[in-house]
C-alpha cells in the first residue's frame, strides 16, 4: 500500500534489488562481530558478578551475614527464570491490553504483504523455526518487534501503519529484520544479560547496608566492595546497550541477506520515520505505542522526528542524506548513542547502503556523498563546540572548584574559601545559562528541516530561532496535564518545552488549564533550538493573534546565579569567626 494522499513530496525512483535473496554480504567494519560481542559482553558480565561474590567471601566475618543476600541473588534467579519462560505469555496479556493486538495467520499476512508472508516461510524452512505467532495492532503509527523466551515461542507483531506507509518489498525487510532477532536469539541473550544486571545491583544494596554496621575493618570492605558493585553496575549497563546496538546492525544485515534488498530496508527506515511524524501532527498526544515499545521497535521513535521530517518534504534523496550529517560526524551524536538501545539512523542506512554496493545494486540514499560533505565539516567547530558543551555542563562544579580554591588562597579572612566557593558557584550557574540561553533579540527566521540539516547543532547551546507553525497538541505522550507542545510548520514538527517561572506546579497548571486551548493556533514562535537523539526547542514565546504565551526557562538559573552569589558575599559578613567555635 502506498503512503497517504496528503504526502507533502514529489515522486522519486527507487533503487533497484538483487535478482534473488540468500546472498552472502560481508559486514566488515559494521557492527563488529556478533558472535564476539555477545561473548565478549556476557564474559565481562559473569565475571563482574564473580569479582562481586568473591569479595563478598573475605569480608564475611560472622557466622551467616550473606544469608539475605543469598535468598535475593535466589529469588532473582528464580524470578527472571521464571519471567523468561512466562514472558510470552504474560507480553500477550499486557499487549492486548495496552494495544489490542489480535493474532492472524499467515494467509491473513500473505493478503496483506505477499513478499512478507513468503519471507516468514523461508526463513523459517531454512532455520527449521516454527513458524513465530504473528501479531497486528491497529494503529497506524508504523512499528514492528520481536519477543518471546526461545525461537520456537517467539512472536513478531507489527501495527497497521506498516502496511500503509510502506511497500509489499518495504514490509517484507522489516519481516526479515525481526527474524533476524529471532534466528540469533536475541531477546533470550539479553534477558540473561539483564538478569546479571540486576546481580549486580543486589550486591551493590547488600553492600551499603552492611558498610552501615559492624567491625571498622568488615564495614570499609563492605563500602569498598558496594563501590565496586555500582561500577560494575553502570558499565554493566552500557555493555547492554552496546550488544542491543550491534544486534540491531546484525538483524539489518540478516534482512539484506536474505531479502537481497538493503535498499528497501533503507527505505523502510525512513519511511517509518516518516509514518512516525505523520501520525504525530494527526494526533493530539504522542503514541502510548511508540513510547511503550521505543526499546523493542524496529526503530526508536524518539529519534524520528529529523529523517522524517526530511522524507516528508524533500524531492531528492540528497537532502534526506543531509539530516543524517548528525548522525556520522556530530560527536553528540556518538554520545547520544552511547545511551540508546539503537544505532542511529544514519549509520544503519549506511550500513546498508555498503551492502548495496557489495549486490552491485544502485544506491537509495548515497550516503557516500553524504560521508564526503561530511569530510568538509570543520572538525576544529565539530569537536570544539563539544568540549565547550561538555566543560558547560560542568560549569557550575569548575565554578565552585575554582573558588573554593582562590577562596582559600587570596582570601584572607574567616570564611573566605566559602565566600570564594559560593561566588565561583554562582559564576558558573550565569556562565551556562548565557551559553545555554543566548541573546534572542536577532534570531533568524527559519524552518524545522533547515534546522535539522545543521550538523553543528548541540544540545546545550541553544540556537535563538523565529518559526511560523501550527500547535498541533501534546508533547508527553499519556499525560493530560503536560506542558510540552507539539509545533508544526510547512516542513516538519517539532517539540516545544514550556517553562514556568512557578517550576513544576506552574507547568502543571499551565498544562491542565491552557495547552488544550492552545492546541490547533497558528502563530509565531521564538525559541532556542537543540539537537539531540530528538530534536526541540525551549520555547520563549509563542504569539498567536492578540495571545501572547511566554516561557521563563532562564528565570530559575538566574535567581540560583544571583543567590548563591550573595550568599557567597553576606555569609562571611555574618558568621562567627573560627576562633569563637
Amino acid at each position: 500500500m502506498s503512503v497517504p494522499s496528503e504526502d507533502n513530496r514529489t515522486p522519486r525512483p527507487k533503487a533497484g534489488r538483487a535478482a534473488v535473496g540468500g546472498m552472502a554480504i560481508a559486514m566488515k567494519g559494521i557492527g563488529g562481530s556478533l558472535a564476539m560481542a555477545s561473548l565478549i559482553t556476557m564474559s565481562l558480565l559473569f565475571g563482574m558478578v564473580f569479582v562481586l561474590l568473591l569479595g563478598l567471601v573475605f569480608i564475611m566475618e560472622s557466622e551467616n551475614p550473606g544469608l539475605g543476600l543469598a535468598i535475593a541473588l535466589g529469588l532473582t534467579v528464580v524470578f527472571n527464570v521464571g519471567v523468561f519462560f512466562l514472558s510470552p505469555f504474560l507480553m500477550d496479556l499486557t499487549q492486548r491490553w495496552l494495544y489490542g493486538t489480535r493474532w492472524i495467520s499467515l494467509d491473513d499476512l500473505r493478503r496483506q504483504s505477499p513478499e512478507a508472508a513468503q519471507i516468514v516461510e523461508q526463513v523459517c524452512q531454512k532455520h527449521q523455526l516454527k513458524q513465530p505467532r504473528l501479531g497486528i495492532i491497529d494503529d497506524q503509527n508504523p512499528t514492528a518487534f520481536t519477543y518471546g523466551s526461545l525461537p520456537n515461542t517467539a512472536r513478531l507483531v507489527v501495527s497497521q501503519g506498516l502496511f500503509t506507509y510502506l511497500e509489499d518489498e518495504e514490509v517484507a525487510t522489516v519481516y526479515a529484520h525481526e527474524l533476524g532477532h529471532i534466528v540469533h536469539w536475541d531477546f533470550a541473550l539479553m534477558t540473561l544479560a539483564a538478569t546479571l544486571i540486576q546481580i549486580m545491583y543486589l550486591i551493590y544494596v547488600f553492600g551499603q547496608r552492611m558498610g552501615r554496621g559492624g567491625n571498622n575493618k568488615a564495614k570499609d570492605a563492605a563500602q569498598s566492595l558496594a563501590l565496586a558493585a555500582y561500577v560494575f553496575y553502570i558499565v554493566g549497563t552500557y555493555l547492554i546497550l552496546y550488544l542491543s546496538r550491534t544486534r540491531e546492525y546484525f538483524a539489518d544485515h540478516f534482512a539484506a541477506e536474505v531479502t537481497g534488498n538493503p535498499n528497501a530496508l533503507s527505505r523502510a527506515l525512513v519511511k517509518i520515520a516518516y509514518g512516525i511524524v505523520e501520525e504525530g501532527q494527526r494526533d493530539k498526544e504522542p503514541s502510548r505505542l511508540m513510547e511503550g515499545t521505543r526499546a523493542l521497535g524496529i526503530y526508536d521513535a524518539k529519534s524520528a522526528n529529523s529523517t522524517g521530517t526530511a522524507y516528508r518534504v524533500a524531492a531528492s534523496p540528497e537532502r534526506v542524506g543531509r539530516v543524517f550529517l548528525w548522525d556520522l560526524f556530530n560527536p553528540w551524536g556518538w554520545w547520544m548513542e552511547l545511551n540508546s538501545t539503537h544505532p542511529l539512523t544514519g549509520k544503519r542506512v549506511r550500513a546498508l547502503s555498503t551492502y548495496a554496493e557489495q549486490l552491485g545494486l544502485t544506491i537509495e540514499f548515497d550516503m557516500g556523498r553524504v560521508v564526503q560533505e561530511g569530510k568538509r565539516l570543520s572538525k576544529q567547530k565539530l569537536y570544539g563546540n563539544f568540549a565547550l558543551d561538555v566543560a558547560l555542563y560542568a560549569a557550575e562544579t569548575l565554578g565552585f572548584i575554582v573558588g573554593l580554591g582562590l577562596g582559600l588562597i587570596f582570601i584572607p579572612m574567616d570564611w573566605g574559601f566559602l565566600m570564594g566557593a559560593l561566588v565561583g558557584l554562582g559564576a558558573g550557574i550565569l556562565l551556562k545559562r548565557s551559553v545555554m540561553f543566548p541573546d534572542f533579540s536577532r534570531a533568524p527566521q527559519s524552518d524545522v528541516l533547515t534546522l535539522m540539516s545543521d550538523p553543528y547543532a548541540s544540545p546545550l547551546r541553544g540556537q535563538p530561532v523565529k518559526l511560523d507553525g501550527k500547535l498541533i497538541g501534546r508533547g508527553q505522550a499519556g499525560y493530560r496535564f503536560g506542558s510540552d507542545l507539539k509545533l508544526q510548520d510547512s516542513t516538519g514538527m517539532l517539540f516545544l518545552r514550556y517553562s514556568s517561572r512557578f517550576g513544576p506546579i506552574g507547568n502543571f497548571l499551565f498544562g491542565a488549564s491552557q495547552v488544550e486551548k492552545l492546541v490547533g493556533s497558528s502563530g509565531s514562535t521564538l525559541g532556542w533550538f537543540r539537537r539531540g537523539i530528538a530534536p526541540w526547542m525551549d520555547l520563549i514565546r509563542f504569539s498567536s493573534g492578540g495571545k501572547v504565551i511566554n516561557s521563563y526557562h532562564r528565570f530559575w538559573s538566574l535567581i540560583a546565579g544571583i543567590g548563591a552569589i550573595l550568599l557567597g558575599i553576606i555569609l562571611p559578613v555574618v558568621l562567627p569567626p573560627f576562633s569563637s567555635l
